[in-house]
């Protein structure tokens, strides 16, 4: 069974109406890292850059980090 971890980025973009260029500039990664992110193509993301991301986002890593499980998206809640 293969899980991978899933960023939900441009569900996040649309509800904000956030380019990628502009979260690039606000997080301070490219825009090839952001696409890395979100096609699922990403190794290892540094916790300070997932932070950056959720704070401008504004949300917390559990409304944009899910895991994808035979392909059922499972999102993490936060208690």
């Amino acid at each position: 069974m293969e899980e991978e971890i899933i960023f939900n980025i441009d569900v996040m973009l649309a509800k904000r109406k956030m380019s990628v260029t502009e979260l690039a500039e606000k997080v301070g990664i490219t825009i090839a890292n952001i696409s890395v992110l979100k096609n699922g193509r990403a190794k290892a993301i540094k916790v300070s850059t997932l932070a950056k991301l959720c704070e401008a986002l504004d949300c917390q890593p559990g409304g944009s980090v899910g895991i994808q499980k035979e392909g059922i998206e499972k999102f993490f809640r936060n208690s």
